[in-house]
């Protein structure tokens, strides 16, 4: 038997590879030998969102990945898109505040989903700050290209 790590690289191909069901199984047995992977949870949560539409599921895994490894970064950013998606602000907001304490996760992320949270509120003004925080945070370009374009469009809705 080897180890998890290998088991996980081969299903992270397989999601690569749309071979979901695959990644799926091999993640279970992941979990099974080693119930505390934080990077198997995340990847299942990430399954169960965006192929099975489990959302309850996901946001379980996304869970005891964060409770297994509190320091493992995906998971948060994971699990703030699962409740921005469904419309559960209070929970993205907190989570959001907690993530930002942690080290390795994408800050410049975070604030742009909390800027999605307050532009979907039509608070605008509060959404532009949350955008130019994530400008400031980020060192990708192609990112920071989206985060003006947010701004823009924010700047738009606040004229209708």
């Amino acid at each position: 038997m080897h180890n998890w790590e290998d088991t996980y690289l081969e299903a992270e191909e397989a999601i690569r590879n749309s071979n979901f069901l695959q990644a799926k199984q091999l993640l279970e047995n992941i979990i099974f030998e080693e119930p505390s992977t934080a990077q198997a949870h995340n990847s299942l949560g990430w399954l169960y969102r965006t192929q099975f539409d489990d959302y309850a599921r996901a946001e379980n895994h996304y869970k005891a990945a964060i409770k297994s490894n509190p320091n493992y970064p995906h998971a948060y950013i994971n699990l703030i898109v699962l409740y921005t998606n469904l419309e559960q602000w209070d929970k993205a907001r907190a989570l959001a505040e907690k993530a930002l304490t942690r080290p390795l996760v994408d800050k410049a992320l975070v604030n742009y989903r909390l800027g999605i949270i307050e532009e979907y509120a039509q608070n605008f003004d509060e959404a532009i700050n949350y955008y130019k925080n994530a400008i400031k945070l980020c060192l990708n370009f192609d990112s920071i290209e989206d985060y003006k374009r947010a701004i823009a469009n924010c700047e738009y809705k606040m004229t209708l």
